[in-house]
């Protein structure tokens, strides 16, 4: 590989959604040259590329919404705002969960923005393809970009994939799905126009809508309460969360099988919605671009947050970050479960699980975090990965600047000083 160009950085971080950039801002404002790596065009994870368009897990859940991650998503929701959206709470009415509704293009300019302003060197369409390692060291990564691959050297990595697509090529062990290798449902998302906003959709009307079409639809809903029905800001536009598809394993074909049929069930519960008073100029604005995945690969770690860690709301003096997140569930396709955090309502993330077994200077960032089945469901969502990829950040240029793995407390103080809730 000699023979590839090669740039050197302090820290490289993989994945450009909400733990990826929390990483590479924290790892910046630590004083680290940073190098983001991302596949898409834009930034944003599922917020971006499913259209997954409200926060969880910044706020806890309750009858008030008290913040429970700051930091890095904080000066993002400032950006928002400049821009022109609330970024207030939003109280789910099927849920009770707080959360905060985006827009799009806005989410996107925001993020630019901001990793702009912290020197970050981006690199959209662009994949991790190889990874050289020394002993217990990542030593560099290939880059496969539109004009062909590239190496960059680090000190420091961070996995916020998703996927964990960085700790595979590593070579660290993972698991897919849960003990069973069983993967939690997908989903899509719908963005429906052309309901006026006077149009408020009665959910007991929808609901016999609903029972009406899965006498003979093609596509049963599961989610027969009529699933998660909110008004985006801005465009005023319905954001539908009722497409839920299952995922037998992570084949290319099983993925294909999913986005056909989902548009498939979207189209035909469009047509189901129409029916409705009010909604009969309802359109299909969007359905993607891609299908949203909540759960693929689990690399290990050097600690797994368990179920009753999350449970009981367990406080930890080696915390990097919250998880204010309910342990949300989709073993079934449409049939979610949520369990509720005890303690102060939220759990403390341990530094340990941030940390890859048997890779010294690879962290994890976002839902590649070690946690078990249960607790993965609580601590997958964005707001508890913009915590951790602060956190890993953090760690992995506190590493690169003095080339061995400091005690959690420094990485605690520096966290804290980037205004970050412990």
């Amino acid at each position: 590989m000699s023979h590839l160009e090669t740039t050197y950085y302090d820290v490289v971080v993989c994945g450009g959604g909400a733990g990826g950039v929390g990483a590479a801002i924290g790892a910046a404002k630590a004083g680290a040259k940073v190098c983001l790596v991302e596949k898409y065009g834009f930034l944003g994870g599922a917020a971006t590329t499913s259209q997954v368009l409200a926060y969880c897990g910044l706020y806890q859940q309750g009858k008030d919404p008290i913040q429970a991650v700051a930091g890095v998503a904080e000066e993002l929701l400032t950006e928002l705002r400049a821009l022109g959206l609330s970024a207030d709470p939003h109280c789910s009415e099927t849920t009770g969960n707080w959360i905060v509704m985006l827009d799009t293009e806005l989410l996107k300019l925001a993020l630019d923005r901001l990793l702009r302003k912290y020197q970050v060197d981006i690199h959209l369409h662009t994949r991790c393809a190889a990874v050289s390692r020394t002993g217990k060291d990542i030593e560099a990564v290939t880059l496969a970009g539109m004009e062909g691959r590239s190496r960059v050297v680090a000190d420091a990595f961070v996995d916020a994939s998703g996927d964990a697509n960085l700790a595979m090529l590593t070579g660290v062990d993972y698991q897919i799905g849960n003990r069973e290798h069983k993967l939690q449902a997908l989903t899509m998302p719908l963005r429906i126009g052309g309901v006026n906003p006077s149009v408020k959709i009665d959910r007991a009307n929808l609901q016999k809508a609903i029972g009406d079409y899965n006498i003979n639809g093609q596509f049963p809903i599961a989610r027969t309460d009529g699933g998660i029905l909110i008004r985006l800001p801005l465009s005023r536009d319905l954001w539908w969360m009722l497409v839920d598809l299952p995922l037998d394993d992570l084949t290319s074909r099983s993925f294909t099988t999913a986005e056909m049929n989902g548009r498939e069930m979207a189209h035909a519960y469009l047509a189901m919605l129409k029916q409705l008073p009010g909604c009969e100029q309802a359109y299909l604005v969007s359905t993607g671009p891609q299908v949203g995945v909540r759960e693929t690969r689990h690399p290990e770690s050097r600690y797994t947050i368990t179920r009753d860690d999350i449970l009981e709301g367990a406080e930890r003096e080696d915390s990097v970050a919250r998880a204010a997140w309910p342990i949300e569930l989709h073993a079934e396709a449409g049939k979610p479960v949520y369990h509720s955090i005890g303690g102060r309502g939220f759990a403390q993330v341990p530094y340990d699980s941030l940390r890859a077994k048997g890779v010294d200077n690879l962290w994890y960032a976002g839902r590649v975090i070690g946690a078990d089945d249960q607790a993965y469901g609580s601590v997958r969502v964005m707001g508890t990965a913009f915590a951790t990829g602060q956190a890993a950040g953090v760690a992995a240029a506190d590493f690169a600047d003095r080339h061995h793995v400091s005690d959690v407390s420094s990485v605690q103080r520096q966290l804290l000083a980037q205004g970050a809730m412990l």
